[in-house]
């Protein structure tokens, strides 16, 4: 079975300006995701379907710095989307697969975020970037018997278009399909995401790296 797009990272230097700025573009205001504890970092959610959402990521002032941050948190000057995850149907499998095929994912570990409501939410997932490239290739997520987020972020958005972009579209193509996620790949000198997220009244916003 195909994997599906579980969530895009919009990775941003300070998350309340970031969640300023996705609002009024969109209409709708991202609602405080949580904290990440001993990872340095905080987030906001917004639903884009049924089970997709995008997630605003950034440093989390209120946490002292152990490590570097993911996703080139502590490089970027300005928000831009860097990453993107993939649920497959199997993770343990999946990322098998993938190391068959010469993608090696790493260990699957449990992580957990602590919520606005002081309670505690954990899934399962591959690791994700800690540098500054853009990640064409997606980490892998289950969220086992945890309510999605998607199901509890404000809605109104849905997730249009997403493009992959890379100089070598033919290799990322055979990474993603040994991982079950077939979608298209499009040739550019650099590696790139792009989305367009659209809602009523025509809303239409292009999130890009």
């Amino acid at each position: 079975m195909t994997a599906t797009i579980d969530h895009l990272v919009y990775a941003c230097p300070d998350l309340t300006a970031a969640v300023d700025e996705i609002a009024r573009l969109t209409g709708v205001r991202p609602g405080y995701g949580g904290q990440h504890p001993g990872l340095g970092t905080h987030n906001a959610l917004l639903s884009l379907g049924d089970r997709t959402y995008l997630e605003i990521i950034a440093p989390d002032p209120a946490q002292p710095r152990t490590g570097s941050l993911p996703f080139g948190l502590e490089e970027l000057t300005a928000p831009a989307l860097r990453a993107w995850a993939a649920a497959p149907e199997d993770i343990d499998n999946a990322a098998r697969e993938a190391r068959a095929e010469g993608f090696d994912y790493g260990e699957v570990v449990t992580r957990q975020r602590r919520t606005l409501s002081d309670g505690e939410l954990s899934w399962r997932m591959t690791n994700y970037p800690h540098n500054s490239d853009v990640a064409v290739i997606p980490f892998l997520i289950d969220w086992g018997h945890s309510r999605h987020p998607a199901q509890t972020a404000p809605s109104g958005l849905r997730l249009s278009e997403f493009r992959i972009l890379a100089p070598d579209p033919d290799k990322v193509a055979r990474q993603l399909h040994a991982a079950s996620i077939d979608l298209p790949v499009d040739r550019a000198d650099a590696p790139a995401l792009r989305a367009v997220l659209t809602g009523p009244s025509d809303v239409r916003v292009v999130l890009t790296s």
